[in-house]
């Protein structure tokens, strides 16, 4: 860290702070100076003191966490520097930068800013429905175009609203979004009482992804904010289309999705975006996030897409694309073999199904088998189940 790339990084981080790091840098350089000219004991007379805070006892601990132990943000808001800390600050800041231009690569385009944030994605939808509050704090309700997940209902609930569930209407063997009916539940209840639209693009098939350029249309008309839960999108092309085609064309505040799903990070952190027009909530969850934060989901994400780097990133998602194609093909080749239906849906190239009809009442058994054969992530669903979320029941139909 020479002198001119302090000077870049006082773009970064405030001015004072990088100065400081820079004087402690030549404070160094002095000792090895005197050290190799006087070859004699050097004389450090330069006694750091310091608080209870960033004190690590286990030798092990701080070598996972590089000593970055002083986290990153200050009681007044996520993003803001870290006197204590600027290194810590700087590398937050970079990793922000790092992530949109990796969105960009992966073909979401128009990313004003990004935020990551240390929570996994259901706690990053709470804090953006908390964020909307202090626009609309009269709103009770959240339109949700219902998705079979806990977590949504729950982070609806965990802000402070009631949801209204939007079905899904059944075209063919897909379940689509019902544009018609999220204008009448917005009509019925007024958009004055309406916190959001919540709507998501990656999803379990049958489901599709919802039409979020029709739902973020309608949101502009009606004047009503727009969510996007894209947990898993950022690694899907057509996803990323979608979403960038929805904020260009209609209302979009802001889109979530999870670094440990997109990045190959471990879990424990998630994603911002917001359109280059419309950064206002995230700007607001920024000064909401109480305290300071974890360091590690940033400094995580920031060691991968460096050790990517822009080839390796645009590698990783050609390859996802390769493998989704060999896995669409299988599936429907061993489907015929087995006398089932392929659920090939439209637009959801994240999540694959087929039908179970033939295996009766042993088709709930295929899950576990699967699990226990290191084939994780795959769900059988029976038509009939019910799933009790506190005070909602949630019922999949034949």
């Amino acid at each position: 860290m020479d002198g001119k790339n302090c000077d870049i990084a006082s773009s970064l981080v405030s001015p004072g702070y990088i100065r400081q790091g820079s004087q402690a840098l030549d404070r160094r350089k002095k000792i090895i100076k005197s050290l190799l000219s006087e070859r004699r004991l050097p004389k450090i007379d330069n006694v750091g003191l310091g608080e209870r805070e960033g004190r690590v006892i286990s030798d092990l601990v701080r070598k996972r966490h590089y000593g970055l132990s002083h986290g990153i943000g200050r009681s007044g808001e996520l993003s803001a520097e870290q006197p204590k800390a600027a290194g810590s600050s700087l590398l937050a800041k970079l990793t922000n930068h790092l992530v949109k231009d990796a969105c960009g690569i992966a073909g979401l385009e128009d990313v004003g800013k990004a935020l990551t944030i240390p929570v996994a994605t259901g706690m990053a939808l709470v804090l953006a429905l908390m964020a909307l509050r202090e626009r609309n704090p009269d709103a009770t309700y959240v339109v949700w175009s219902r998705i079979d997940q806990k977590t949504c209902i729950k982070c609806i609930s965990a802000a402070g609203y009631m949801p209204i569930v939007v079905p899904l209407k059944l075209e063919g063997n897909a379940l689509v979004t019902d544009v018609d009916r999220i204008r009448s539940e917005i009509e019925r209840v007024g958009a004055s009482r309406i916190a959001c639209v919540l709507s998501t693009t990656s999803c379990f098939a049958p489901r599709a992804p919802d039409d979020v350029v029709s739902v973020a249309k309608l949101c502009k008309a009606v004047d009503v904010p727009h969510v996007i839960n894209n947990a898993y999108g950022i690694q899907s092309e057509s996803m990323c289309k979608l979403v960038t085609s929805a904020w260009r064309k209609g209302r979009v505040d802001v889109v979530v999705q999870s670094t440990d799903k997109n990045f190959m990070v471990p879990i424990g952190g998630s994603v911002m975006l917001a359109h280059k027009h419309q950064t206002d909530v995230i700007d607001a969850v920024n000064s909401l996030y109480p305290g300071r934060a974890s360091m590690s989901p940033s400094l995580d994400l920031l060691m991968t897409l460096l050790h990517l780097g822009a080839s390796g990133w645009e590698n990783v998602l050609r390859k996802r694309q390769h493998v989704e194609m060999y896995l669409r093909n299988t599936l429907q080749t061993v489907a015929k073999d087995i006398g089932e239906s392929p659920l090939i849906i439209k637009g959801n190239d994240v999540s694959f199904g087929m039908t179970l009809n033939t295996f009766g009442s042993n088709a709930s058994f295929l899950g576990s088998m699967l699990f226990q054969r290191s084939a994780s992530g795959a769900r059988v669903l029976v038509p009939g189940k019910t799933a009790t979320q506190q005070r909602w029941e949630l019922q999949q139909k034949k």
